[in-house]
């Protein structure tokens, strides 16, 4: 039997947080294992004992995901984005069983369940005025894609345009501002080791920009914005915003045609993919190095790959823009690689990214951030699912004989850099765009499409 579809999800702070503890029962025992294993807390453990872990630890993530799945896709808002994140991010689901865990979560990309449409329609009445049947000469009332948000339902415009509108879910920002005072608690009863990791103003720049993705009409104007700035390149292509027919809950939006991209990952020739990847890296760095926008949320579903080559690109809620000194300060230790003038380099960690030479900690900061580097260190570049697992788990490789040191039974926080909020998603697109290219398999000459923008000025948007 289906279930019915909600008119909205839960949104009291108390009915969210209890969906997450129930939640956590599955899913705290099968992350404690994957953090054992990868920081190599369970090296005195038997061969025999290895053996029974892996097949519990199977048995568990397979129950973990479909749970995971349910809850998350019930819940909306920040949970589902977790969802989507472990659901296509190379390293970071447990390891060992990573692509079964990301296949039972990969409908969480834009397949989410959705709301009711009654649901859908309340909202468009609201802020348009009228019902959707009404406003639009056509209107689907069953959508084709739903988030972590809102759902997108096809219509038809009176002047004949084919359009995607967008609606968000009733209560979804009361969700999200009860899902971030719970963060903001649990960070609160971290004390020592909170203020140690910088959890406060990891918590206060999730908070900003996840607030900003609510205001439908800030996402129509980072879309105009992205347009204007790659309006020169053929490839690229940013569905057009109706304005009259949005605000700040719906967004109406150009109808693009084209494949998903696990279609492209699946049928596309060698010679398409690699094209569609590379459009994909001047779009994402085009866009942070020459203009300071940065697009905080590479996921797949965020693509359209047309019949003509060019690739489409999807919802602009999760724009963050990086102000002029901090981008100076990023493309200052980008050079110095480049340049190899590792003088230079060492200095750059030291003030921008605030590690520190005479602690422990300085080789495996240092050497991870030359890792993720390569490709525009290298003449040329392949991107591969192996590498993109390999941007999340090296860190935690490199930290092993910091966390446990030798003779000692308890582990060890080691420095955690200060680095500027804004880093926070600057990971999530650092990990999320090698996923995304590992998995199209993109080879190119990074260096070469990205070496201007890097030894150039941050400009202003045409």
């Amino acid at each position: 039997m289906v279930d019915k579809p909600q008119d909205k999800p839960p949104t009291s702070k108390l009915g969210r947080f209890a969906r997450l503890a129930v939640l956590s029962t599955k899913g705290f025992p099968l992350a404690f294992e994957g953090a054992k294993r990868a920081l190599g807390l369970d090296r005195d453990r038997s061969e025999a004992d290895d053996k029974r872990a892996g097949e519990r630890l199977a048995a568990d993530s397979k129950k973990a995901a479909e749970a995971m799945l349910k809850t998350l896709g019930e819940m909306k808002g920040l949970p589902l984005k977790v969802g989507q994140m472990m659901s296509y991010i190379d390293g970071i689901a447990p390891p060992g069983y990573e692509e079964k865990f990301k296949a039972t979560l990969k409908s969480l990309q834009d397949k989410a369940p959705p709301l009711s449409s009654e649901a859908a329609i309340q909202v468009i009445t609201e802020e348009l005025g009228a019902p959707p049947e009404q406003i639009f000469a056509e209107w689907e009332r069953e959508p084709f894609a739903a988030a972590s948000i809102g759902q997108v339902h096809r219509a038809l415009t009176k002047g004949g345009d084919r359009v995607a509108v967008k609606v968000q879910y009733p209560g979804i920002d009361k969700a999200i501002k009860n899902d971030l005072k719970s963060i903001h608690l649990l960070g609160g009863m971290l004390g020592p080791l909170g203020h140690k990791t910088h959890v406060k103003d990891t918590i206060a720049e999730l908070s900003e920009v996840f607030l900003s993705e609510l205001d439908y009409a800030r996402e129509a104007e980072m879309a105009d914005v992205f347009r204007r700035m790659h309006q020169d390149d053929p490839q690229i292509v940013i569905p057009r915003v109706y304005q009259s027919l949005s605000t700040a809950r719906v967004l109406t939006t150009e109808l693009l045609g084209g494949i998903g991209y696990q279609e492209r990952c699946d049928t596309g020739s060698e010679e398409e993919r690699t094209a569609a990847g590379l459009a994909v890296w001047r779009f994402m760095f085009g866009s942070l190095l020459k203009h300071g926008y940065l697009y905080a949320d590479p996921h797949p579903g965020n693509y359209r790959f047309l019949s003509d080559g060019r690739v489409g690109f999807l919802d602009f809620g999760c724009v963050k823009y990086i102000s002029p000194e901090l981008m100076h300060g990023v493309k200052r230790y980008m050079r110095a690689a480049m340049d190899e003038n590792w003088e230079e380099f060492d200095r750059a960690c030291v003030e921008v990214l605030d590690f520190k030479p005479n602690d422990p900690s300085w080789n495996v900061y240092r050497d991870y951030t030359l890792f993720l580097l390569d490709p525009i260190r290298m003449e040329e570049f392949r991107c591969s699912p192996e590498r993109a697992r390999e941007a999340v788990t090296h860190i935690a490789a490199g930290m092993k004989s910091l966390v446990l040191k030798e003779g000692e039974t308890l582990p060890t926080i080691p420095h955690v850099p200060k680095m500027p909020r804004e880093f926070v998603f600057m990971n999530r697109l650092q990990w999320g765009l090698a996923s995304v290219l590992g998995g199209l398999g993109t080879r190119g000459r990074f260096r070469e499409l990205t070496e201007p923008w890097i030894r150039g000025a941050t400009l202003p948007v045409p």
